[in-house]
């Protein structure tokens, strides 16, 4: 392992899903997690051929030999470039699993807006090259554009338009102006490429020989087009194994270690291709126990979706998801120094900081993110478990925005979502409690048993037993604290109660026989 910061990059490989972890000095940074959903089909290309053009609402159905018809707006025919590449980007968060990148750049050419008709575009029976945007679910078609866009590991290739662009996560001018001038000069034609975040420092060796490659996939693409007489699939995006060694097996990465002889196969091509001389890092594990207990990894999956994570110094934080917005929540614990408290809840909140971060990239949680660190009294440490946040989440990929603390003692962030949320993707809500996360009171159920019996059963002379069906724990309840109720229910309903326990009952439920 040359590098001081080992890394590697584990990929457990299963028909039903591939699972990938990046792991540096032997802690699990970032999981990637993909099933097979049927939702594998954005970024794929297709000849398509235009069913009906609805000039009502200025889009088309495209067949494109799937299933459903796609359907194409008027407005990923025709995008100006500010757009298409914030759209194009967007896209590739999904594509990028794992890389989120965003851009603007300055405009070599500004294409027209968006103001033909439909009409004027497209006919019906033409045939036409789509890329699906957004994949179809329930009984929606896939949304087409008609703008290509071919990602690479530096670049992307759009060949529809002449623009240059550069990744806005690359801030330093001199670098933007250098790789824009690099493409300038080795891009053949009206071809547009974009720089993506990966590129910055790449000599124009590298971005070339990128460059070729995706040239050489486009024109294959084009080829098929013209081979094709009916609508059908021309290009599949990669699969997230050789996504990840597009995106993720860069000089930081010092060895793949993957569990599928077939995927280490496509990988070593892959390779051969993109990288040769990352041949050497990349090995076939064929160890009995499976890859992920070999490394230590399926620990810190189950780690990584409970609510409450401890740390070092005894205290712990509680992480709560919501529909609105992820609450985290910092407590000292069992940590209290008392000599000097301010000091010490100082260095929970530093702790609890580099935690945070750490969950947040783990578990990919996006959207409005709301931390509740434990009151300080001076300022200037307010400000330091601030800046520190800042620090740790500078290595995040996915861009996020922090508030200064308020002062009630709460940072406001916010992060960019990329993926879905490994918590959302291994788990669902409680169907107990319907994700309330709690049930009730053993005390509030045997208090609606006695309502229950008085609402249903009428007093009766001699009249026979009553039964109550509850769980065990409720049983337990009823005969060790609840006995004089029950004795004055016997008396007002004038009939004896007994008391069944049964195994198969949830805590809440219960059935009242006479």
């Amino acid at each position: 392992m040359g590098s001081d910061m080992a890394s590697e990059l584990i990929i457990n490989v299963r028909n039903y899903e591939t699972r990938v972890a990046l792991v540096e000095n032997g802690v699990v940074v970032e999981l990637h997690i993909e099933r097979q959903t049927g939702q594998e089909l954005a970024g794929n290309i297709y000849r398509g051929k235009v069913i009906r053009v609805l000039p009502g609402m200025q889009a088309a159905f495209v067949d494109i030999g799937l299933e459903r018809t796609g359907f194409l707006y008027v407005s990923d025919i025709q995008k100006d470039l500010i757009e298409l590449e914030e759209e194009m980007l967007k896209n590739y968060s999904r594509n990028d699993e794992i890389v989120s990148e965003d851009l603007t750049s300055t405009y070599s050419e500004q294409a027209p807006g968006a103001s033909a008709n439909i009409e004027d575009l497209l006919c019906e029976g033409q045939d036409i090259m789509v890329q699906i945007a957004k994949e179809p679910i329930g009984t929606k078609g896939a949304r087409l554009t008609s703008h290509i866009s071919l990602p690479g590991r530096h670049l992307v290739l759009m060949p529809s338009v002449n623009h240059i662009g550069v990744s806005r996560r690359i801030e330093d001018r001199e670098e933007r102006e250098r790789l824009r001038r690099i493409i300038e000069e080795i891009r053949p034609g009206n071809l547009g490429f974009i720089a993506r975040t990966v590129s910055e420092g790449a000599n124009k060796r590298k971005l070339k020989s990128e460059m070729d490659f995706l040239l050489k996939l486009w024109e294959n693409i084009k080829e098929r087009m013209a081979k094709l007489s009916s609508p059908g699939l021309l290009h599949k995006d990669l699969s997230i194994s050789l996504r990840s060694v597009r995106d993720l097996f860069t000089r930081e990465v010092d060895r793949l270690i993957i569990d599928s002889r077939e995927e280490y196969e496509n990988i070593l091509e892959f390779i051969e291709a993109f990288a040769p001389r990352l041949k050497y890092s990349v090995e076939l594990y064929e160890g009995t126990e499976p890859i992920f207990d070999s490394y230590g990894i399926e620990m810190e999956i189950s780690r990584s979706l409970g609510k409450k994570i401890w740390l070092k110094s005894g205290g712990y934080i509680v992480i709560e998801m919501t529909e609105a917005l992820t609450a985290i929540d910092v407590n000292t614990g069992s940590y209290v120094g008392s000599r000097n408290l301010e000091e010490t809840i100082l260095k929970t909140n530093l702790e609890a900081v580099k935690e945070i971060a750490y969950q947040l990239r783990l578990r990919n949680i996006g959207g409005l993110i709301v931390i509740d660190f434990i009151d300080m009294e001076k300022k200037s440490n307010r400000e330091r478990v601030f800046l520190a946040l800042k620090e740790a989440l500078s290595k995040d990929k996915a861009r996020s925005h922090i508030l200064r603390m308020s002062e009630l003692g709460l940072i406001e962030m916010t992060r960019k979502r990329t993926r879905e949320n490994i918590n959302r993707l291994l788990s669902e809500p409680c169907f107990y409690c319907e994700g309330t996360g709690v049930l009730k009171s053993k005390r509030s159920i045997c208090y609606e048993i006695f309502r229950d019996i008085e609402r249903e059963i009428l007093p009766v002379i001699g009249g026979e037993d009553i039964y109550i069906h509850v769980h065990p724990e409720i049983e337990h309840v009823l005969r060790e604290e609840e006995q004089q109720p029950i004795m004055d229910l016997e008396k007002r309903i004038n009939r004896r109660i007994i008391i069944v326990p049964n195994e198969n009952f949830h805590l809440e439920q219960y059935e009242i026989k006479a």
